[in-house]
């Protein structure tokens, strides 16, 4: 069988439609929708992401960092289900939302759309595989740092990883 996360999040980029105006509701094709709750352009956004039953709430920020930087702060507050983190940690959100970061850097250093088929695609290449493999190895490594036991961890990672690569 095939996690629930296997789907969900590979990828990377997906169109979004909906009223995108403060009280409005937005839907990412295929995966979360939700309510714009907040929206002080270019500084900040906020809204409700729903997926999954699940209600949780994403915080982007983007301040100056001198003529040519910025920072972009993504925060997604989430209780996540007790079942899904016993069996795959922190990653199992975390691998989500890196692929979709990396997805948004594609498309500001080209300028270009990216069709989410090409992600899907893209996820079973040599690089795509590397990608997924070094974020999931990065949210082990978080997670030891969180204190959880390393043995815990690993294995926690290791299902994480599986789940992105489609093999669970």
């Amino acid at each position: 069988m095939r996690s629930p996360i296997s789907s969900a999040f590979r990828g990377g980029c997906l169109p979004i439609s909906g009223d995108l105006a403060v009280g409005g509701s937005y839907q990412l094709e295929g995966q979360a929708n939700g309510t714009v709750l907040t929206c002080d352009p270019p500084k900040n956004f906020t809204a409700t992401w729903e997926y999954g039953g699940n209600v949780s709430w994403i915080d982007v920020s983007i301040s100056s960092e001198g003529p040519a930087r910025a920072r972009l702060v993504l925060e997604h507050i989430v209780a996540v289900d007790d079942e899904i983190w016993r069996e795959f940690g922190p990653g199992g959100v975390g691998m989500g939302w890196d692929s979709m970061v990396l997805g948004l850097a594609i498309h500001l250093s080209t300028g270009e759309s990216i069709d989410p088929s090409f992600g899907q695609q893209w996820t079973g290449t040599e690089e795509g595989r590397r990608f997924l493999t070094l974020s999931g190895e990065e949210w082990y490594a978080a997670n030891v740092a969180f204190r959880e036991d390393p043995a815990a961890a690993r294995g926690l990672a290791d299902r994480c990883i599986k789940a992105y690569l489609g093999e669970a």
